[in-house]
């Protein structure tokens, strides 16, 4: 077990007050490694306060450079890094902000050829990608690596909610089996609902990593912010799912494993 400094003890002061948390969940927050994808309005506030939270190392991923109609709602970024890749502005000022934290940053997009090292490499990830290409890489990553996931998006004032652990809860492509065709750079967004949902994913991860309280396991939460209403709907994991289903790759590869760890041929 990692301990506290002086200083952390002060800086994560308030938040050790709440009950049922203290130190030891701040312990589990500073020895906690998290992969946050997409770092954008929505990933990149969340990871602002997984960083503020006391979370010991980020893994920040997002290609791409900063555009001016980022501007409206990615609080991590400044007007003179417009054309600059925005995920080392990203990375610049959560250190910044809490120099107690490690943030490393990849300038590059989830692909099939990064995903399984990246996954692999930490306790668990933030899906906050633009598309669903990037989406269903995780998925199928963290569920073929057995890694939690936090999976929120949103869309104009609608959004959705929902944490996955991996032959416990239904995985993304249970959720959605026919993926939405998103536009990144035709749909709407308003600064304020990206926050809004980047807090509530913040707070699910730091639910799971220290055991605060119940996080959303296969319960799908969505939220209409035009009405001001949120809903939580039962899901349910999908037995002859391709990504998680009784006959998914991963249960072959998780079979050689134990295989293998057995010393048998």
């Amino acid at each position: 077990m990692v301990n506290l400094t002086p200083t952390e003890l002060e800086r994560y002061r308030r938040q050790i007050m709440l009950p049922n948390f203290g130190e030891a969940a701040q312990n589990r927050l500073k020895s906690a490694t998290v992969l946050v994808t997409g770092v954008g309005g929505l990933g990149g506030t969340a990871a602002l306060y997984l960083a503020v939270a006391g979370v010991g190392r980020l893994i920040l991923v997002r290609g791409g450079d900063l555009r001016l109609d980022d501007m409206n709602r990615q609080i991590l970024m400044t007007d003179d890094w417009v054309g600059k890749p925005r995920v080392f502005k990203a990375q610049e000022a959560l250190a910044a902000i809490n120099p107690d934290i490690e943030v490393e940053a990849v300038h590059d997009y989830i692909t099939s050829e990064n995903v399984d090292s990246l996954v692999q490499s930490v306790d668990m990830t933030l899906d906050c990608a633009h598309n669903f290409t990037e989406r269903d890489l995780l998925n199928e990553a963290c569920v073929r690596w057995r890694k939690p996931m936090v999976e929120a998006a949103m869309d104009g004032m609608e959004a959705y909610l929902t944490t996955i652990i991996p032959g416990v809860t239904p995985c993304l492509s249970c959720l959605f089996p026919e993926k939405p065709d998103w536009d990144r750079r035709g749909f709407s967004v308003l600064g304020a609902v990206s926050g809004t949902l980047a807090c509530l994913t913040a707070l699910e991860a730091i639910k799971l990593i220290t055991g605060l309280s119940q996080p959303l396991l296969s319960q799908l939460l969505t939220i209409d912010l035009t009405r001001m209403e949120f809903a939580k709907r039962r899901s349910y994991r999908d037995r002859s799912c391709p990504v998680c289903g009784n006959s998914a790759p991963w249960r072959y590869l998780q079979s050689s494993l134990e295989t293998t760890s057995n010393g048998k041929k």
